[in-house]
Formats: structure tokens, C-alpha cells, sequence
């Protein structure tokens, strides 16, 4: 880092050492089954695995891991995403996993659940005349954004607008459910998780991201401290606990990480990209560094798991067209972490060149296609806006 530890801080580093296997353990297996997961002996998952069918060991063909599926801010290629209707169809589609909660802050302090903090694009903000004047330019990580924003708005005047569709133009269906759910609080969401707990007879696990952290904390909005408040009210602050946590930023999971036993995962954008914590502090290192083996040796030492774009598994060429897998995936596990790539997506637009169908952007191409050559790679689980086609491609994957 641009920033050198101190020993102070390595040692304090260090005494996350040895939970770190356990940890891993969990991220990789407790959050296999959909339907109810008990841990026989340290991180061994029994899987009911209801609604996938087929291998409940563990292994899938070949003996590659059977992939974990997320539901990416839900089901969000269904339902407008970080809204609890979206979370909730997740669920009930059979995600192993819930991508509940990109956690931004409000004027007054509290955490709520956008995909970015400016909010035009999610809500019906713009049509709310009383904030009108709230509309402003701002630059978050070196990139320039016009909008309404989380933090210059109290809970209470949030709470007065609804989620609608983030892009309208490629999920037309999806506007029909505009204005039918609020913004969530972290808060909610942990309340909406142990109802849905109580209700099925196991743990429903989330996967909450610190959004913008840096960014955040310079306006004196530090996300790290209140996250870790709140998970250590709920009791959800330990190894076992049904939350992952996850971030792009490396500093933000190295500060989670001193201030709860969570297994961590850290988010990795294009090769060439550079996480905005290193930039604010002059570390010139890229993506590219953080996946090479020493990189992801460093990462390992306070996180379990990365989440990388799916062009770090299987680059495309040119004409968009899946080439040869990268060794990433090998590298990665030879470090002891675990993969979580994103985002399956079953649209045309956002599927590689090999599996559109049609000419439609919007139609559906062949998603189980593009499922099947990613979770042949080896990768542990997938972030996907489509939970029920990534369940039934995981089917296809476990029975061969």
C-alpha cells in the first residue's frame, strides 16, 4: 500500500489470522443451500439445496465447485433492484445468496440501500418539486455526476420517495412495478432477513457492499464504523454470521475487518482500473497487480473472497466473443480465496457476442450457454439479476 502499516497495525492485522480459514470456509460453503444449510463440521455445508436438484456435495462435474448463486440487488431483472420486492423475489426464487444492501449514507447518518448515492436514476426524485434545488454535480471518484444525491437528505425525506426502474430502456416490463416500494434502510433489511429467517427455518444470508467509501468518509460519513455498529446490535458480527461483506475499495475491507469477524470480499474492476482508495492515497498499483499471485496473496490476509468482473475470468476479444479463461481462478485458490464473479445477465446486450440470439439487444440470448462456460472455469459462485436462470444452469452444471 502507498500507505505502509504499522507494526502496530500489522499485529493487530494478525490477530484475524486465525479465524481467517474458518471464515473462508464459511463464504465458500455455508451459503450453498437455498432451501436449509447446517455445518456438520468446519466448513462442511449439508445442503437440502431445494428447487436446484442433483449433487449436494459439494462438487459438480469434473470436481469443480458447485457455484453459489447471488442475487445481484435482488432479482433485479425483474423487479426494480435494491427494493425489498427485489430482494424478496430473490428469495423466493431459490438465491442462495442476496446481494441486500449497496449501503450509502443520508444527511443524518443512517444507511440506506442504492446502487450509487446519486438517486435520480432510481427513484422519483426528479419528480418531487420541494427538492428540486437538492439537484447538483458532484465528482465521486474522478467521475462527474448530476443528480440528487443519498447524503443531502435526512431518513425522513428519503422515505417520501419510491424506487423505480434503473434502466427502463433494456427492462421495460420492470417499470410496471414503479412507486411500489421505498428506499430501504440497512436497518430494514436485517429486520426483513431474520423475518424471512424465522419463516423458513434457516439462516437467509446478504451480501451488503460498502459503496464509495473513501469518498464517503471525507465528508465525515464513514461508512465502516456505522456498518459494524449496526451488524454488532443485530449480533450478526461474527465468522458465522449469515452476511458477507464486500467492497472495491481494499482499505474499506482491511477497516472491516479489524471491526468484525465477517468473511470479506473484495470487488475487482477492469485490469486496467484503479480502486479509488489508491488513488486517494497514491498507490499506483491496478487491478491487473491485485490479481496477480503475490496480489492476491496480500488480499488474502484480511479478506476470504474476490469478486471480479467476469471479463477477469474469460476475457472477450475484439468482437465481443469469449476467448481462452485467464489463470485467475487457478491463482486465486492457490491464495485460499474464493470467487464470486460479477454479473450474469440474460439481456443480449449484456451477454458475450457467442451466446446473443437474434438482433433484439433486449431479447433473451442464450444465458445458460454463457452460465455454462463460466461456471466451467472453476469459479464458487456468480452475481446474477437472473437468480432462477443461474439456479436452473447450475442444475445443468451439477447433473453433468
Amino acid at each position: 500500500m502507498g500507505n505502509e502499516k504499522s507494526q502496530a497495525a500489522q499485529d493487530a492485522q494478525g490477530a484475524h489470522t486465525q479465524g481467517a480459514v474458518g471464515r473462508r470456509s464459511l463464504l465458500g460453503a455455508a451459503v450453498l443451500s437455498a432451501g436449509a444449510a447446517a455445518l456438520a463440521s468446519p466448513g462442511v455445508a449439508r445442503a437440502a439445496d431445494r428447487g436446484s436438484g442433483g449433487n449436494h456435495s459439494g462438487q459438480g462435474v469434473k470436481g469443480l465447485p458447485v457455484p453459489t448463486v447471488i442475487g445481484h440487488r435482488g432479482a433485479s431483472g425483474y423487479r426494480p433492484e435494491h427494493t425489498l420486492g427485489s430482494y424478496q423475489l430473490a428469495l423466493d426464487m431459490g438465491a442462495h445468496v442476496v446481494e441486500a444492501g449497496d449501503i450509502c449514507p443520508t444527511k443524518d447518518g443512517h444507511l440506506v440501500c442504492r446502487h450509487e448515492p446519486e438517486i435520480g436514476g432510481t427513484t422519483d426524485v426528479s419528480a418531487h418539486p420541494e427538492f428540486a434545488s437538492r439537484k447538483t454535480t458532484k465528482v465521486i471518484d474522478g467521475v462527474s455526476t448530476t443528480g440528487w444525491f443519498t447524503e443531502d437528505f435526512t431518513l425522513a425525506e428519503l422515505k417520501t420517495l419510491r424506487a423505480k426502474e434503473r434502466i427502463p430502456g433494456n427492462r421495460q416490463r420492470n417499470t410496471l412495478y414503479d412507486g411500489r416500494w421505498e428506499i430501504p434502510t440497512f436497518e430494514e433489511v436485517l429486520a426483513w432477513r431474520a423475518e424471512q429467517s424465522r419463516k423458513r427455518g434457516r439462516e437467509v444470508w446478504i451480501y451488503p457492499e460498502t459503496k464509495h467509501p473513501t469518498y464517503f468518509r471525507k465528508l465525515g460519513l464513514g461508512l465502516e464504523e456505522r456498518l459494524a455498529k449496526i451488524l454488532r446490535a443485530h449480533g450478526l458480527h461474527r465468522k458465522n454470521s449469515p452476511v458477507i461483506l464486500q467492497s472495491f475499495e481494499p482499505t474499506s475491507i482491511q477497516r472491516l475487518n479489524k471491526l468484525v469477524d465477517n468473511p470479506l470480499a473484495v470487488l475487482l474492476s477492469t485490469a486496467d482500473s484503479r480502486p479509488a482508495d489508491f488513488v486517494d492515497i497514491g498507490d499506483p498499483r491496478t487491478v491487473a497487480d491485485l490479481i496477480t499471485p503475490k496480489g492476491l496473496r496480500e488480499i488474502a490476509r484480511y479478506a476470504q473472497g474476490i469478486g471480479p468482473t467476469l471479463d477477469l475470468i474469460i476475457p472477450k476479444d475484439a468482437a465481443g466473443k469469449l476467448q481462452q479463461p485467464t489463470t485467475l481462478v487457478k491463482d486465486a485458490h492457490a491464495a485460499g480465496l474464493i470467487l464470486h464473479p460479477y454479473t450474469m445477465r440474460n439481456e443480449n446486450t449484456f451477454l458475450p457476442a457467442d451466446f446473443k440470439k437474434g438482433t433484439d439487444p433486449n431479447a433473451y440470448g442464450d444465458a445458460f450457454g454463457a452460465f455454462k462456460a463460466y461456471y466451467e472455469t472453476g469459479i464458487d459462485g456468480i452475481f446474477s439479476d437472473n437468480c432462477d436462470t443461474a439456479l436452473l444452469a447450475r442444475a445443468d452444471f451439477v447433473n453433468g
